[in-house]
């Protein structure tokens, strides 16, 4: 059986149009933040991956880093905020607004989802 071949290579592509969300200030607030959210490309996630783990091949240590991937995912996959936020004023973001916007970023350990690695589909 003949396998289809992609004939719009579009279709292989990150989306380039980023997605707004809304983020609710307080539990309590009716204000809320607009964040625009943008879908990551294959080799940003193995990037983000990679921020999670420190090795110290002298120590022959590993660390976990979540700080450094919370960072890289906000910085990376945020394309705007409105208000305006700066990368310092993101770092100084409530526990409540950060764990929402945490929330609608990727999941860089979900991108396998439905592949079956090490096989070929042919």
């Amino acid at each position: 059986m003949d396998k289809k071949l992609v004939m719009d290579k579009n279709k292989l592509f990150a989306i380039d149009e980023s997605e707004m969300h809304m983020v609710r200030v307080s539990p309590d607030s009716d204000e809320y933040l607009r964040v625009w959210v943008r879908q990551p490309t294959y080799f940003e996630l193995e990037k983000a991956q990679m921020k999670l783990f420190n090795v110290n091949m002298k120590k022959q240590d590993v660390d976990f880093d979540m700080a450094d991937l919370q960072r890289y995912m906000f910085e990376t996959f945020i394309d705007k905020t409105e208000p305006s936020l700066s990368t310092i004023e993101m770092l100084r973001l409530s526990p409540y607004v950060g764990q929402q916007i945490k929330a609608i970023l990727p999941d860089p350990f979900a991108m396998a989802t439905g592949v079956d690695e090490g096989k070929d589909e042919a």
